[in-house]
């Protein structure tokens, strides 16, 4: 049996001028005016015509090759349809089963005559300009909006979005426990374990710049309008390369050597003297630079730092960086002792629902589970960060000290009395990135343009391929 089919559709800005309820009422009222009988209201609501794929779209297609639809009527052809190649496919759907096509705003689309299609064709190109139209300014706002350091998509892990700006939540803490443990050479998996978060959430949670501040637009950052959960140091060391199942070195410069062909972090290796040496993890599959040892990229490193030593605007720059925390007393969003507390009341809450026989055992173990990995990750992440407040003081506290130094004392003397802390403190502060080239070094100071070394200078030579040498103590050999 066949019936007078209404089809109308809104989408999410057409709701003011375009209300689902106006188009049906229209579409009624001219049913009766050409005495159509009853009507059947399809409606899409919230779906864009950029292609057939709705819900009642798809329900209408169905009713036409059933042959059960004898008339259609819509408020405007667009509402069908704003892409040229689907308004074809419908007018040779409805062609084919002899389907009359009333329009509210356009009258009788005849099917059958050439210029009544000429007129469909007209209306399609139309429709499908003021569609193109829409996109366009769209991508022209988002681009403005990221421009301007608003973040346009939905509010990633750690954040939460009030009143269309992101605030850090309860996952903050977790993520900057994530950051940590990565930075520390932790592989995915494990800190899936560790903090009780998928390992996918783990990986996209460590790639993700909007955690230093940032904002994207069609693989674009820009600066963000909302706070950063960690700062440009972890990060960077949250993307040191790690290969499973071999350990991190413990090297001064570990993580912070790079190829200066290719880019890529440089592995650390022992030969069998027990030399710690620099390789690019490229090497042999289009890289030619060859091993560095790891005193000698030290020399390269100290040689850089003596261009510096004398600069007061460096002294100055240190120590900004080494009291930074002094500046930062407030914690970015909710501390680690505050989302402890809230994620013991969410266990007791599970165990009285457990005991109320609302969750069976199984389900109770398992999001008990979840909630105490959470727990421990965030009082161990709270313990570091307090070990490391002290760590930051205590360099702080020692940096006049240090500072006098630098005016007097060679950097190799500095890092040879320093302890071990210190020494970090002071390279991960100081040292951006050391760069191993076939001929040369490059060392960037934190804030400064890098300095050139070369080998000669390092007490390193070119030697054969792949070489070590070890300021020529190590003859140059090969592996």
């Amino acid at each position: 049996m066949t019936q007078t089919v209404a089809y109308v559709r809104v989408s999410t800005e057409d709701q003011v001028e375009y209300s689902p309820d106006a188009q049906a009422k229209r579409c009624r009222d001219l049913a009766k005016l050409r005495d159509l009988g009853a009507v059947k209201i399809l409606a899409d609501e919230g779906w864009s015509a950029k292609n057939l794929e709705r819900p009642q779209m798809r329900e209408l297609i169905s009713m036409v090759e059933a042959g059960q639809v004898a008339h259609l009527i819509i408020w405007r052809w667009d509402r069908l349809s704003r892409d040229q190649g689907d308004s074809s496919r419908l007018v040779k759907i409805f062609k084919a089963h002899h389907v009359k096509v009333h329009s509210v705003n356009e009258g009788d689309l005849d099917l059958e005559s050439a210029s009544g299609q000429m007129q469909i064709g007209v209306h399609g190109v139309f429709a499908q300009y003021y569609r193109d139209q829409i996109m366009e300014n769209t991508r022209m706002g988002q681009r403005q909006a990221a421009e301007k350091g608003h973040w346009i998509n939905r509010a990633p892990t750690g954040y939460e979005m009030i009143n269309g700006a992101l605030k850090p939540n309860d996952m903050a803490p977790l993520v900057q426990q994530i950051f940590t443990l990565r930075a520390q050479g932790a592989s995915y998996g494990s800190i899936e374990s560790l903090v009780g978060i998928k390992y996918s959430t783990v990986r996209h949670i460590c790639l993700n710049r909007v955690y230093l501040g940032q904002v994207t637009y069609q693989d674009e950052w820009f600066p963000g309008l909302h706070a950063p959960l960690v700062d440009l140091a972890l990060f960077n060391a949250a993307q040191r390369s790690h290969t499973p199942g071999q350990r991190r070195s413990k090297d001064l410069l570990s993580g912070r050597v790079r190829c200066g062909l290719c880019g890529r972090v440089a592995g650390v290796h022992y030969n069998d003297r027990n030399f710690a040496i620099y390789r690019c993890r490229h090497r042999g599959s289009g890289c030619n630079v060859p091993g560095r040892s790891a005193q000698g990229l030290q020399r390269a490193m100290v040689i850089g730092l003596r261009e510096y030593r004398n600069d007061p605007d460096l002294t100055s720059a240190i120590r900004y960086q080494l009291t930074e925390h002094r500046r930062h007393e407030t914690p970015v969003g909710p501390s680690a002792t505050t989302v402890v507390a809230a994620l013991r009341r969410k266990q007791d809450k599970l165990l009285e629902l457990h005991f109320a026989d609302q969750i069976d055992g199984d389900t109770f173990a398992t999001k008990n589970r979840l909630l105490v990995t959470q727990i421990v990750a965030l009082e161990d992440e709270d313990k570091r960060r307090q070990k490391d407040l002290e760590t930051r003081e205590h360099a702080a506290d020692r940096f006049d000290d240090v500072a006098s130094l630098l005016a007097t004392t060679d950097f190799e003397q500095i890092l040879k009395v320093a302890t071990e802390p210190e020494r970090r403190v002071l390279v991960e502060d100081l040292i951006d990135s050391v760069c191993i080239y076939p001929d040369q070094i490059t060392v960037q100071v934190a804030g400064a343009p890098p300095i050139l070394v070369t080998l000669d200078e390092a007490g390193l030579t070119q030697g054969c391929k792949p070489v070590a040498s070890e300021g020529r103590r190590e003859p140059a050999r090969h592996v």
